[in-house]
């Protein structure tokens, strides 16, 4: 029990830190949360994007707490699970953290009508891509072998696939 709150804390923390960071203090101090004119007529289409902001929050809560209780660590790379995460958003995609916090991104692009918030989105996604094929992925295979390989396989990196499941049985570590 010790350990899963110790991992909660540190996910906890983690959480303000990076996604705190990128999705939120960022997106601020582009935009002040100021939404450009206009806020009617065709500007209301720009209420759409609190359904990528809405989806995004849900799979970063859930993932962050699923590091926590079921990989007994945390998504920082200075912090690692202990086991694979393969359950959950994870079935169907192997860094739901990554495309959730770009979901927030630019889903606060569409809502403020920003698009130095969208630009912002497509450096932070190139910085994810960049980040996981470079670090996360050869760490995770040197980390975890044929388990890990076997997931990489049967999940892919970037777009979920409903309906199949992973490889595993949710004991090895997996990437954001």
């Amino acid at each position: 029990m010790a350990g899963r709150v110790t991992a909660a804390l540190g996910s906890l923390a983690f959480l303000v830190l990076a996604p705190g960071v990128v999705a939120g203090l960022v997106p601020w101090l582009i935009t002040d949360w100021r939404p450009l004119p206009p806020a009617d007529g065709p500007g209301v289409l720009r209420w759409i994007g609190l359904i990528p902001i809405a989806v995004g929050i849900v799979v970063v809560l859930e993932a962050f707490a699923r590091f926590a209780w079921e990989g007994l660590g945390t998504p920082a790379p200075v912090a690692p699970t202990r086991t694979l995460v393969v359950r959950g958003f994870y079935r169907f995609v192997r860094n739901p953290m990554y495309i959730a916090v770009a979901a927030l991104i630019f889903g606060q692009a569409i809502l403020l009508a920003s698009w130095g918030v969208a630009l912002y989105g497509v450096v932070i996604a190139a910085a994810f891509d960049t980040f996981v094929r470079f670090y996360e992925e050869p760490t995770l295979r040197q980390a975890h072998g044929e388990a890990y390989a076997a997931y990489c396989r049967a999940t892919p990196r970037w777009i979920p696939t409903f309906g199949r499941q992973a490889a595993g049985s949710g004991r090895s570590r997996a990437s954001r």
